[in-house]
């Protein structure tokens, strides 16, 4: 019994002077993992409310829009790219304000929320839709150049027929027949690589919506 006393105070022993070497040491990582724990979980915390506030904005902008009152879904949308920018929301937001203000005729503000959404939204696709949209409103102002700058970068894949596709609409509507045919070609080409062993798509009217574009322009020459 004595010898297990003497080996357990020499551990002790051990232990007290391990302790005094490391014990701030430890005590320092142990406040700084708890302190980070409790950090991130009032980040969570704080990012979930944020998004519930953007969520309700958001709601009530989709009303907005239902009801066609631009000046009320430009405001909304305005509010959630002021206050929430870093949620999902504000991507969305912009793009259907962007609608409502087009609808309304005003193409200057649409063309707004249509920037900043390209530039700014979280969401990637949502970024390619707004140069799509975006472009498309230029076209109709007839600011073909400004049109085909947003059209200039390669969009994703599920993108591309559509964005070959205005870019034939800008030429045709310059008078430039040629390139706009080539344009719906390259249009079709894309649709159709992602098409293959898609029934649904193959059967859809995009393709023959484009075709009758690229026929109007005539045979080429």
């Amino acid at each position: 019994m004595a010898t297990y006393d003497l080996e357990e105070q020499e551990q002790l022993d051990e232990l007290k002077t391990w302790w005094k070497m490391y014990g701030n040491l430890v005590t320092g990582i142990l406040v700084a993992v708890a302190l980070a724990v409790v950090a991130w979980q009032g980040w969570n915390w704080w990012q979930r409310q944020q998004a519930a506030q953007a969520s309700a904005i958001f709601s009530s902008l989709q009303t907005a829009a239902a009801q066609k009152d631009a000046k009320r879904a430009r405001e909304l949308a305005g509010e959630l790219i002021d206050k929430y920018s870093f949620t999902a929301y504000s991507g969305m937001g912009a793009l259907l304000a962007a609608r409502t203000q087009v609808d309304a005729g005003d193409a200057k503000n649409a063309r707004v929320q249509l920037a900043w959404a390209a530039e700014n939204a979280k969401d990637p696709g949502l970024r390619e839709l707004a140069r799509l949209r975006l472009a498309a409103v230029m076209l109709d102002e007839k600011a073909y150049d400004e049109a085909m700058k947003q059209l200039a970068a390669e969009p994703a894949a599920p993108f591309a027929p559509r964005f070959a596709e205005l870019r034939g609409d800008i030429f045709a509507a310059q008078g430039k027949t040629a390139e706009a045919r080539n344009a719906y070609d390259a249009a079709l080409a894309k649709f159709d690589a992602q098409a293959k062993g898609d029934e649904t798509r193959q059967r859809g009217g995009y393709s023959e919506l484009v075709q009758a574009k690229r026929d109007s322009l005539g045979a080429a020459k």
